[in-house]
């Protein structure tokens, strides 16, 4: 029996020992009785700051069926200690001074025990400092290297996806083995992409290579012809990392403006999330290179947790919606939701967590955690947590597009991933 299965039973145990008053009734009566203390406690509160409008528009959506999703599978195993889970979602609409609103508004007028969910980079680095001054552990999914690099404060942490800096020192090796030396990046003007820009180019450099050119591009264009002229011909790699409603776009345009004869291409995934790699114009994406958080099609050594986690947040085998094939989700990052919410969920129980009052102590619960097992809450893979510089790590997976479907052929280890600590959080106060 794994410690998922026995989790539950332990957790509506405590519930009901508290309002039956003992453990021979909590083990004879019905499952609605054993869960009637949890039901009639005072919910937990997490704040869900989504983007729903915005250039995060896409992964908002994707984020909240899979936080809707994660949090009915808590509810139904007895919530948190004994304790139903509500979320209250506000929009920040992708957008930075918005999103401290929404943090404030956690913390002062919804009654928030956390926040939780935010992805772009530029809204976390906003929004960030206000849940430090507030005292409201904030608990963000996002990849960029801001929380690790000791830029946020000790109530910013991101347990449950990795970062950009991880992601590029673990595939670097493989690009420059594996598809050429002489790379050009193409990404956004924005902390994300100047992450990419900065560590992938020292990445490069380590592993033998070169970055010959970095074009930077405005997360709002929607054309993008006018930029690729700056691609040196020496080029060997074209690394492209693209988000917002115009990916589809600068992929077809690109397509276009390289034709038949064009360099090798890695991309990540971002570029192509919530789009269907068999859209019309995406044929000379065949042959190349992604990048994938946790793999969009089901692959021939399909975990039983990467199926059990599809069927709960409604993804079929090609990553689509299994009520509509056209609207294909964000499988690459939104795992990462599920994740968090699942350390939140750990942390509060470690934590004997009541209410804001045990905030610090949940902070410093999470901060305790290190490994965390490939399982029904943790689905992309095992990871390893650094409590001093709040983020965790985790395996990569590089995907080639064969037939319209990206096919997994390389994963990194968590250890190529690692890098040394540029903080210890643990040492500011609470």
């Amino acid at each position: 029996m794994t410690d998922q299965t026995r989790k539950p039973a332990r957790t509506t145990r405590r519930g009901a020992l508290k309002t039956l008053g003992g453990a021979a009734a909590a083990t004879t009566l019905p499952l609605w009785a054993r869960y009637a203390g949890a039901q009639s406690a005072e919910p937990i509160r997490i704040g869900f700051q989504v983007h729903r409008t915005g250039i995060g528009a896409a992964y908002g959506r994707w984020y909240d069926r899979t936080t809707m999703a994660a949090v009915k599978r808590i509810n139904d195993a007895g919530g948190i200690n004994g304790r139903m889970v509500e979320i209250v979602a506000e929009d920040d609409g992708t957008d930075p001074k918005r999103g401290a609103e929404v943090v404030e508004k956690f913390a002062t007028q919804h009654k928030c025990d956390v926040g939780f969910g935010t992805l772009f980079s530029h809204v976390v680095i906003g929004s960030s400092p206000r849940a430090g001054e507030l005292k409201l552990p904030y608990f963000v999914v996002s990849e960029g290297h801001h929380v690790a690099s000791g830029m946020l404060n000790r109530y910013t942490l991101q347990p449950g996806i990795t970062d950009v800096k991880s992601q590029v020192l673990a595939m670097a090796p493989f690009v420059k083995e594996n598809l050429g030396k002489k790379v050009t990046m193409i990404f956004p003007d924005f902390a994300f992409g100047h992450d990419h820009r900065d560590f992938f180019t020292a990445a490069m450099k380590a592993a033998g290579g070169e970055v010959l050119e970095h074009i930077a591009i405005p997360p709002t264009e929607t054309s993008f012809t006018r930029y690729f002229p700056k691609i040196p011909r020496e080029t060997e790699v074209l690394y492209h990392v693209m988000v917002g409603p115009a990916v589809l776009t600068f992929v077809k345009e690109m397509g276009e403006f390289f034709g038949p004869s064009r360099p090798e291409i890695f991309g990540f995934i971002d570029s192509l999330e919530a789009v269907d790699i068999r859209s019309p114009g995406l044929e000379f994406l065949e042959g190349t290179y992604f990048w994938e958080g946790h793999p969009r099609y089901a692959q021939p050594d399909q975990t039983e947790f990467d199926k059990a986690y599809r069927a709960a947040v409604g993804v079929d085998e090609n990553g689509a919606s299994v009520s509509d094939p056209k609207d294909v989700s964000t499988y690459a990052h939104m795992f990462g939701c599920w994740e968090t919410l699942y350390v939140i969920k750990k942390g509060m129980e470690a934590a004997g967590y009541r209410g804001p009052q045990d905030r610090a102590a949940l902070i410093e619960a999470v901060e305790a955690m290190t490994d965390m097992p490939e399982s029904f809450e943790h689905p992309q893979g095992p990871k390893v947590f650094n409590g001093k510089t709040h983020q965790v790590f985790g395996v990569q997976y590089i995907s080639r597009v064969e037939g319209g479907r990206l096919n997994v052929k390389h994963t990194t280890s968590i250890e190529e991933g690692f890098y040394p600590d540029e903080v210890d959080y643990t040492k500011q106060p609470l």
